[in-house]
């Protein structure tokens, strides 16, 4: 589950610290100098939003590295490092994308793949994972992973972040607008938005945030079945992947990091709506009757 959570977080704080930045810089008051400019709001928020997500989508390997603090194989030191690295080169080719860069990490049984374009990605696999499962077994998670960078996820997920974030930024200021209009005192119309438009904001910034995180999930769970269908095709078929997948389910496997989780082979939750991932029983039998 990394590579969503991952970004979803890293996109969050990045929006909030873009927000609070722009009241210190009084782009705030700008946009109500005369009254609540909806056209220069609209335009704003799309700047802001559509910049954050791709601000996440460049920061997305380098803090996925730093996070599960994955070794980068440059050179293989054994026999299963040379394995690995055989194995996501062939899955690349039939995949028609540029060799990823391929990391181990130290870790319950998981994988996940990240990057901003398919020129610049990163497969990382656990060494629970490795441990764990079978050759073949490990071979279909490096597809499903391979898949999504084929699949041009990352950059699906981006654009849709970007637009559920102008949408959280521009509603999270209508509401802080008209509290502040509400909350002024007589004769501070002059005065621009006041220290409650600043607060109103920053609350409905992380509140519509995590609402909006919802929706990208939901995308998110929708991708996981294209890329299990797309290891189905890179593997010739579907069982390693099953197999895989029926592992995974009866592995006790511990949580990744939360601002990783959404990237993962591995996903569900508690939080059924916040999941990235579908539950390894639906991906199973979407794959059984594919």
């Amino acid at each position: 589950m990394k590579r969503i959570l991952l970004f979803l977080a890293t996109n969050l704080a990045i929006m909030l610290v873009l927000g609070i930045t722009a009241s210190l810089l009084g782009v705030d008051r700008y946009l109500t100098a005369k009254g609540l400019n909806l056209g220069a709001l609209l335009v704003f928020a799309g700047l802001m939003g559509f910049g954050g997500a791709f601000i996440s989508l460049w920061l997305s390997k380098p803090i996925a590295k730093w996070t599960t603090g994955a070794r980068v194989i440059a050179q293989p030191a054994n026999a299963t490092e040379r394995w690995l690295l055989d194995t996501v080169a062939k899955q690349a080719g039939r995949a028609g994308i540029p060799m990823p860069e391929v990391a181990i990490y130290e870790g319950a049984p998981n994988a996940f793949a990240t990057g901003a374009t398919k020129n610049a990605s990163l497969v990382a696999v656990s060494t629970g994972l490795l441990q764990s499962m079978t050759h073949d077994e490990v071979e279909a998670v490096l597809a499903h992973e391979v898949a999504h960078v084929a699949n041009g996820d990352m950059v699906t997920l981006t654009l849709i972040q970007g637009v559920v974030n102008t949408f959280v930024i521009f509603l999270a200021r209508v509401v802080a607008y008209f509290v502040d209009q509400f909350l002024r005192r007589d004769g501070d119309e002059e005065r621009g938005p006041g220290i409650a438009f600043t607060i109103t904001s920053v609350v409905c910034d992380l509140l519509f945030g995590l609402v909006a995180s919802i929706i990208v999930a939901w995308f998110s769970r929708k991708r996981e079945y294209r890329a299990d269908r797309g290891a189905a095709q890179i593997m010739g078929t579907p069982r390693p992947m099953i197999a895989a997948l029926q592992r995974l389910n009866g592995i006790a496997h511990a949580d990744l990091p939360k601002n990783l989780a959404a990237s993962g082979i591995a996903g569900g939750g508690v939080l059924a709506l916040f999941s990235s991932h579908p539950s390894c029983e639906d991906r199973i039998a979407a794959l059984q009757h594919a």
